[in-house]
């Protein structure tokens, strides 16, 4: 992600990365917590956020975008993010909600969706996370995004599918419609491993 977004150049085409990752808690610049002792391994990273938690079951979507290009700010780049994963879920009969001053998207009391993002030089990395069917669990021992007590849940226990591809096929679309992107080459890939869909300003 920091490689392609340092050598992009002004007509490279954005690109969405969707990936799956082993068990691993991730720690953004802002963590304040350390990762609880265990067999997951704990990273850092220059994402924004705190410190939260991957696995398999986990739709991850790196959001490769030159905002300059898009026309648009940070603020419009996690509307329009919050706004996609709104629409993914309502594709499923899923009612979402936003949260004043907490990013990501919630399900009642419980975030089924984080972002973590990085602006340099205009353009972004990192992205989201969209909790589909996957081991709960490692959630218990964190503070999830900084936030104590913050219950989390995913689209297969609200009545959604358990395949990540196919959640994955529904995100894509919703991104490209909300950023007004056009896709230039079908995504490939399998679960576990990167699918990476070019996008193309119109």
């Amino acid at each position: 992600m920091r490689a392609f977004t340092q050598d992009r150049r002004a007509d490279t085409d954005d690109e969405l990365w969707l990936v799956e990752h082993p068990p691993v808690y991730t720690r953004g610049r802002n963590a304040r917590e350390p990762a609880p002792p265990g067999p997951i391994p704990a990273v850092d990273t220059d994402r924004g956020g705190d410190l939260t938690y991957h696995g398999p079951g986990q739709l991850i979507a790196y959001t490769l975008f030159d905002l300059d290009g898009l026309g648009i700010g940070v603020r419009q780049l996690v509307e329009g993010l919050e706004e996609a994963v709104l629409t993914t879920l309502a594709s499923f009969g899923i009612s979402g909600q936003r949260r004043r001053g907490a990013p990501g998207v919630y399900v009642g009391d419980a975030k089924v969706a984080s972002l973590g993002l990085r602006i340099r030089g205009g353009r972004s990395y990192h992205g989201l996370a969209l909790n589909v069917a996957m081991d709960l669990g490692p959630f218990n021992g964190i503070a999830p995004c900084g936030y104590r007590g913050l219950r989390v849940t995913q689209i297969a226990d609200l009545g959604g599918p358990r395949d990540v591809e196919v959640v994955a096929a529904v995100l894509i679309e919703a991104v490209s419609v909300t950023f007004r992107f056009q896709p230039s080459r079908e995504a490939h890939g399998s679960a576990c491993g990167f699918t990476q869909p070019v996008v193309a300003r119109p």
